[in-house]
This record gives C-alpha cells, sequence and structure tokens, in this order.
C-alpha cells in the first residue's frame, strides 16, 4: 500500500452519500468525450447492458490492427491528467488553509473525486495499460501495468476517505486536529502525481500519445 496511513480525526465519520456529480465542474462529460474520440455510437443504441461509460469495443485498441496512435485518443488521457492535477491542486489549497476553509468548495471537491477517478481509471485499465502491453511486451511493462493497476485501487480506497473527510466539514464539522486532516490530504494527492508522473515518463509515449503538461 506504499507506506499509506489515514490520519485519525476528531472528525466524525458520516454514512457514505449518494455522489452527485452535478454539483461540481471537475466531473467530466466523458461520455462524450469518448465518443468523438473514439468513433463509438451512443451507449442507448448498444446491445451492451450494464456498460460503463469508459468501456468500449476491442476494435478501437491496437490488436484492431490499427496504429496506437490512431487507436489511442490522445485528447482523453490529456484531458483526463489535466483533471487529476486540477483536482490535486484543489486538495492541496484546502491543506494549506485549514482550519480555515471553504465549506462549500470541500462539497464540490468531495462530490467530483469518487466518479472522477473511477471514470479515469476504468478507461486506462481497458485501454490504455492493454496498449502499453502490446507495444512494449515483456514481463517488466506488465509487471508496471499490475503495480499501476493495484495504484488505481489504493487511489479509490483513499479517495472514499478523503470524501467522507471533505464531507465532514462541507457540513459544518470543526476541524480540530488541521495537521492530521493536511497530512492526510497530502498523502493522497502527492500519490497521484506521482502515478500520473510515471504514466506520462513510460506508458504514454510508448503507445504514441505525448503528454508534455506540467506535474
Amino acid at each position: 500500500m506504499r507506506g499509506r496511513q489515514s490520519a485519525a480525526t476528531p472528525i466524525p465519520r458520516l454514512h457514505r452519500r449518494r455522489l452527485d456529480p452535478n454539483q461540481s465542474c471537475m466531473v467530466l462529460d466523458w461520455a462524450a468525450l469518448v465518443l468523438r474520440t473514439s468513433g463509438r455510437r451512443p451507449l442507448n443504441e448498444e446491445k451492451e447492458r450494464g456498460s460503463s461509460l469508459f468501456e468500449v469495443r476491442r476494435e478501437n485498441s491496437m490488436l484492431a490492427g490499427r496504429s496506437s496512435r490512431e487507436a489511442i485518443p490522445s485528447a482523453v488521457m490529456t484531458r483526463a491528467h489535466r483533471e487529476k492535477l486540477q483536482l490535486c491542486d484543489a486538495l492541496e489549497k484546502i491543506a494549506d488553509a485549514l482550519p480555515n476553509v471553504d465549506r462549500l468548495k470541500c462539497l464540490g471537491i468531495a462530490n467530483a473525486i469518487v466518479p472522477l477517478l473511477r471514470n479515469i481509471h476504468q478507461y486506462e485499465e481497458t485501454i490504455i495499460f492493454p496498449a502499453y502491453e502490446a507495444a512494449t511486451g515483456g514481463s517488466n511493462n506488465i509487471a508496471s501495468t499490475r503495480r499501476l493497476r493495484a495504484e488505481h485501487v489504493e487511489d479509490e480506497c483513499f479517495a472514499g476517505e478523503v470524501t467522507e473527510i471533505l464531507l465532514a466539514i462541507g457540513h459544518g464539522e470543526r476541524v480540530e486536529n488541521a495537521e492530521a486532516v493536511g497530512f492526510m490530504l497530502r498523502g493522497f494527492f502527492e500519490s497521484m502525481r506521482r502515478h500520473i508522473a510515471f504514466e506520462r515518463e513510460h506508458v504514454l509515449p510508448a503507445i504514441g500519445i505525448i503528454d508534455q503538461g506540467a506535474i
């Protein structure tokens, strides 16, 4: 688990609320973006039932015989990284401002974290990682994607804890231990930044995507 520990805080855990992506501009219209870049028909025209927004046909991958540059929508990954980094920046501002934070902003970010990460992670695991493994081959690269998948699980679990803390703050709970809350937030967003840096330096170039955005 890369040494992660959840900081104990006096903020009580809340019952999990239903996340409302419409409350935050940080949640992408991933369905429209993927449809534009992959040429897939709208989900309601598909015969597949229960498929997620990021689940695209195998024909859109390198295995369909097209080059990685044609098959992998670079616009999706560029935007995905940008949105994740904007989330990191927003969390860093909250950590820096503790205990005096904008409660409405905490609520907005809390509603964005889990759906944003789940959608991006599923897209990477369905399209990006298989393309990387096919393009590079070798057990070392397969081990790398296995580790990246494990990090996705860790990040989503950690995101749930961060969401509960931000919801508690947003709904008026007093931050009695600002240092502990700040430590938790920094552990979360610094880990995401390292994950993105690895993808930009090693995974994306191997499949023909150059994302040179600053970390």
